[in-house]
C-alpha cells in the first residue's frame, strides 16, 4: 500500500505532501480542482508515459515520490536493494523537455522497471474502464486470468507459433517449387560449361605465354641456334674454350700457387654452360617434336575468356562460381527433402497444440463456471441480487485445413451473458447492460479478481459516474468490502461513496499572485459533514443538508472493514 505521496511542480501542484493509511480512503473536491492531477501523479510512479507538458510553468521539472509498505508482498526485485522496514521508494522525474529519470530505493532504473513493479503494487480503475466489457477479446483474457493452470495459456500459443511457423514455411516451400525447378534447369546449364571447358588454374596465363612464343617461333629459333653455337656447337664456343682455359690454369699453377684457387669456379661455369646448353637443347628439340597449333590456342584462349566474363575475372573465380553452383543445387535438391520433413513436423506439432488446447479449453471450462458463481455473488451485493451471470464458451476445432483454426489463444471464444431481472434470458452483455449495470459489473469483476491477489493498492477514479441512489449505496459498500483486504483509494462526487470512507481528503485550488495552487487536507469530523453536504446540496449548503451528511456518516458501513 502507499503510505506517503510527495509531488512537486506537477502542473498546478507546487508541492504537496500526502500521507495515506489502511482501509478506505476518499478524495473530493469541486470539478477541476486537482484529483485528477494526483492519479497523474500515481500513474507516473507506475511508469506511465511523462511528457512535457505535466512540467508547472516556470520550473525545470516535476517530481513524484512515493513510499510502498511491501511486507509480505514478496516483489522480486531482480538485483536491486531490498526494501528497509518493509518499505520501497520510488521516484519519477519529468523534465520540461521530456526526459526524466526513475529510481527504485534509490537506485536509477529504465522506466519500463516501474512498468514492471507496477501491477504488483497498485491498479488504477479509470471511469471509462468498463468499456473493457464491449470487446469480446476482453472476456477471454480475463476468464484466462482466473485459470488454475495459467502456464496452459502459454503452452498453447507456443504450440500455436511453432505450428503456424512450420506451415508458413512449408507454404513458401510449395510456393518456389516451380521456381526452383528452373533455378535448376539453370545451374545445370552453367555447371555444364564450366565443367566441359575442364579449366585448371593458371591455365590462361600459361596459354598467354605460349601464343607469346608461338607469335614469335622464327625469331625464338634464330636465337636458340645463336645460343647453342656460342655455347657448344660452335668452333670457337664457349664450352671447349672454357676447359683450355681451364688446362692453362693448370699448368700456371706449378708455378704459382695462387692460380690453382681458379680451379673450382671454372668447374661452376664449365657445368652452368652445360645445364645452358641441355637445356637449349631440349627446348628446340620439343618445340620441333610436337609443335603448336597457334589456332587450338586461340580457340583455347577465347573459350576461357568467355567464361571469364560471364562467371568471374579470373579461371579461379570460374571454377570458385561453379562450386557455388553446385552448393546451391545440393541445397535446392534438398528441399524436397526438407518439403518432407515439414509434413511429419507439421503433423507432430499439430497434435501437441491440439492436446494443449484441449487441456486449456477444459480448464477454461472449469474456470468460467466457477466465475460465473463468483459474479453473481458479487453482483448480488452490488444491488443485482436476482441477476444471473454466465460465461458461454465457444469451441472450434483446430484444422490444418482451415488456418485460422489454429490461434494463440486456443480453440475457445469467452463471452459474459448477463440477464439482468428475472425471467429474462441470458443475452450478450455488451448488447444490453445498461452503463450503471457496466460499472456494477466492472466493479465485481475487478473484486473478484483482487479476492485471489495480494494485498495492494486500488484506486478508482470516478468510477461512480452515471450512477446514483441505490446503486450507489451498493457500491460504496463494495468498496468498503475490498478496504478490508486491500487499501482503497476512490475519487467520488457521490456522497453515499464518500460517506463510506474511514479517511477523507479534500482537494482544492487557489489562486495567488496569479498562480494556481492545488492542495490536498484531511478532514475532521465536522469538515466531513461539511463537504458531503457540499456533495448533497452543492454550494447552497442548509442545516437539512448537514443532517442527512451526520446520518450519512453515522448510518455507514463498517469503515475498513468486512460487513
Amino acid at each position: 500500500m502507499i503510505k506517503l505521496l510527495r509531488v512537486r511542480n506537477l502542473a498546478t501542484i507546487e508541492d504537496l505532501e500526502v500521507p495515506l493509511e489502511p482501509g478506505f480512503t476518499i478524495l473530493t473536491g469541486e470539478t477541476g480542482a486537482g484529483k485528477s492531477i494526483l492519479i497523474d501523479a500515481i500513474r507516473l510512479i507506475l511508469g506511465e508515459k511523462g511528457t512535457p507538458d505535466l512540467v508547472r510553468t516556470g520550473k525545470p521539472e516535476a517530481f513524484v515520490e512515493a513510499v510502498f509498505d511491501v511486507a509480505g508482498l514478496g516483489l522480486d526485485l531482480a538485483g536491486l536493494p531490498e526494501p528497509e522496514d518493509g518499505e520501497l521508494l520510488v521516484q519519477r522525474s519529468v523534465t520540461d523537455q521530456g526526459g526524466g529519470k526513475a529510481f527504485v530505493n534509490g537506485v536509477l532504473v529504465p522506466v519500463r522497471r516501474l512498468r514492471e513493479l507496477g501491477p504488483r503494487l497498485i491498479d488504477i480503475y479509470g471511469q471509462n474502464d468498463h468499456v473493457f466489457l464491449l470487446h469480446l477479446e476482453n472476456h477471454l483474457a480475463y476468464l484466462d486470468g482466473c485459470l488454475g493452470a495459467a502456464g496452459l495459456v502459454a503452452e498453447t500459443a507456443r504450440a500455436s507459433q511453432e505450428l503456424r511457423r512450420l506451415v508458413q514455411e512449408k507454404r513458401e516451400l510449395e510456393g518456389r517449387e516451380k521456381e526452383r525447378e528452373q533455378r535448376l534447369d539453370f545451374i545445370a546449364y552453367q555447371l555444364k560449361e564450366i565443367e566441359a571447358a575442364g579449366l585448371k588454374p593458371g591455365e590462361d596465363e600459361a596459354l598467354l605465354r605460349e601464343r607469346e612464343i608461338l607469335r614469335n617461333a622464327e625469331k625464338i629459333a634464330g636465337l636458340v641456334d645463336k645460343a647453342l653455337d656460342l655455347a657448344y656447337l660452335g668452333e670457337d664456343s664457349l664450352v671447349p674454350r672454357l676447359a683450355r682455359l681451364k688446362s692453362v690454369l693448370n699448368d700456371l699453377a706449378a708455378y704459382e700457387d695462387s692460380f690453382g684457387g681458379f680451379r673450382a669456379g671454372l668447374e661452376d661455369a664449365a657445368i652452368l654452360l652445360q645445364d645452358a646448353a641441355d637445356s637449349l637443347v631440349r627446348f628446340r628439340d620439343r618445340r620441333a617434336g610436337a609443335p603448336e597449333n597457334a589456332e587450338e590456342v586461340e580457340e583455347r584462349l577465347s573459350v576461357i575468356e568467355k567464361l571469364k566474363r560471364k562467371y568471374g575475372g579470373s579461371v579461379e573465380a570460374v571454377l570458385a562460381h561453379g562450386e557455388g553452383l553446385r552448393r546451391e543445387r545440393a541445397g535446392l535438391e534438398s528441399g524436397r527433402e526438407r518439403l518432407q520433413e515439414l509434413e511429419t513436423a507439421i503433423g507432430a506439432r499439430f497434435d501437441e497444440y491440439a492436446r494443449a488446447a484441449a487441456r486449456l479449453g477444459a480448464e477454461r471450462r472449469k474456470a468460467a463456471d466457477r466465475l460465473g458463481r463468483t459474479i453473481e455473488k458479487e453482483i448480488a451485493q452490488l444491488g443485482m441480487a436476482k441477476a444471473r451471470f454466465e460465461v458461454r464458451l465457444e469451441s472450434r476445432a483446430p484444422s490444418l485445413d482451415d488456418p485460422a483454426t489454429i490461434r494463440d489463444q486456443g480453440a475457445e471464444e469467452a463471452e459474459f451473458l448477463l440477464s439482468p431481472n428475472p425471467g429474462e434470458d441470458l443475452r450478450p452483455l455488451r448488447r444490453i447492460a445498461s452503463g450503471g449495470e457496466l460499472s456494477r459489473m466492472m466493479l465485481a469483476l475487478k473484486a473478484a479478481g483482487k479476492d485471489q491477489a495480494g494485498r495492494q493498492t486500488l484506486i478508482f477514479d470516478e468510477v461512480d459516474a452515471g450512477i446514483g441512489g441505490k446503486t450507489a449505496e451498493f457500491i460504496a459498500r463494495k468498496l468498503d468490502q475490498l478496504a478490508g483486504r486491500h487499501q482503497v483509494i476512490c475519487i467520488t462526487h457521490l456522497p453515499q461513496i464518500a460517506s463510506a470512507a474511514a479517511h477523507h481528503f479534500s482537494v482544492d485550488k487557489r489562486v495567488e499572485k496569479e498562480r494556481t495552487f492545488t492542495g490536498v487536507r484531511r478532514l475532521g469530523r465536522e469538515e466531513r459533514v461539511e463537504e458531503i453536504a457540499r456533495l448533497i446540496a452543492g454550494s447552497r449548503l442548509t442545516e437539512a443538508s448537514r443532517q442527512i451528511a451526520r446520518e450519512m456518516l453515522d448510518g455507514g458501513p463498517p469503515k475498513g472493514k468486512k460487513p
